[in-house]
């Protein structure tokens, strides 16, 4: 028979014992908590819209399909013209301009439009020799200097490009086929691929067909992706000066309310930067109450946040549904 203290002893090793395996199965039903809410947030995710969503998975190198770069542009193929904004913003032009050039369009007239940087951008420029167009002026913001580079050139389809943005090869030959192809569409774009600071992929948005209804609350068309018809900016061009933040949606709806058809082409056609010097980061303020102007002017009425989110809600479904075909491989891009 073992004497008592030996059995204290044996009771206290497995009170010790049971205490451990308690905090093991407490720890077990934490990481199995934590687990199971991390699967619910990543199923979650993969519902969310991606509209603004500029960070989707770690940076990765930008690789277009192959097949971007076999379209060859149309016979006769229509004269497009293009106009950069740039002021100080060397650190990503030269990728910008390159993207425009790398096109090979027979038929392009390319001009970048200068604010009087200080940071090496004309150095830049006038290493490209006769390759590229361009003026060096202080002007009055980037609305005014894109319409000061239209005032120079012009063609049958236009667009701007801004400095920091670039296209994806291919793009202008398939524009052109668009719009040869429908002549009652007047204003196309597409979808959109996000980039960073060194050119790495960071996202994708992939959009659902146009809606004129949806686009009066809010602005889902990828600047960068743009392009119009020059009768279009004929009647509702040039873009207004006084908008710093949202002169393309301003130009967008004025073209809309002018009763110009858009279609959003089945395609990626350029990739949109971010970074934190950009305007759009910066300047979010001066956005928000520019964005409240224009829905007074196109809904009659300022309306509260959450009317705006309970109006574009169905747009956004549509868009994570086309987003999700196109992440299992049932769309094709």
């Amino acid at each position: 028979m073992k004497e008592p203290s030996e059995l204290t002893r044996l009771a206290e090793r497995i009170a010790l014992l049971e205490a451990r395996l308690t905090r093991a199965e407490q720890t077990t039903r934490n990481l199995q908590g934590l687990l199971d809410r991390q699967i619910r947030r990543s199923w979650r995710a993969k519902f969310e819209p991606k509209l603004w969503q500029f960070f989707q998975y770690p940076p990765r190198v930008l690789r277009p399909p192959s097949v971007y770069d076999e379209l060859t542009p149309p016979t006769n193929a229509p004269r497009i013209a293009i106009v950069t904004p740039t002021f100080n913003d060397a650190k990503y032009l030269q990728a910008t301009i390159d993207s425009v050039l790398a096109q090979r369009y027979p038929n392009l007239t390319y001009l970048i439009q200068d604010g009087g940087s200080t940071d090496g951008t004309v150095e830049l420029l006038k290493s490209y020799g006769s390759k590229i167009a361009w003026h060096s002026e202080q002007d009055t913001g980037q609305g005014n200097a894109i319409n000061r580079g239209f005032g120079r050139i012009s063609g049958e389809i236009m667009a701007y490009l801004n400095s920091d943005d670039i296209l994806l090869p291919g793009t202008l030959a398939y524009v052109a086929h668009a719009f040869q192809a429908d002549l009652s569409i007047d204003v196309v774009y597409a979808h959109r691929i996000f980039i960073d600071e060194s050119g790495l992929e960071t996202g994708r948005c992939v959009l659902p067909p146009h809606d004129e209804r949806t686009v009066k609350w809010a602005d889902f068309i990828p600047q960068e992706t743009l392009f119009w018809r020059r009768k279009v900016w004929e009647k509702v061009g040039p873009f207004d000066e006084n908008f710093h933040f949202a002169l393309d949606w301003d130009f967008i709806l004025r073209a809309q309310a002018s009763g110009f058809r858009f279609k959003r082409l089945p395609r990626f056609l350029g990739c949109f930067r971010v970074h934190d010097e950009q305007k759009t980061t910066a300047m979010m303020e001066v956005g928000h109450n520019e964005q409240r102007h224009l829905r007074r002017i196109h809904l009659g009425r300022d309306p509260t946040g959450p009317e705006v989110d309970r109006a574009i809600r169905p747009y956004l479904r549509r868009h994570v549904l086309f987003h999700r075909l196109y992440k299992l491989k049932l769309l094709n891009y």
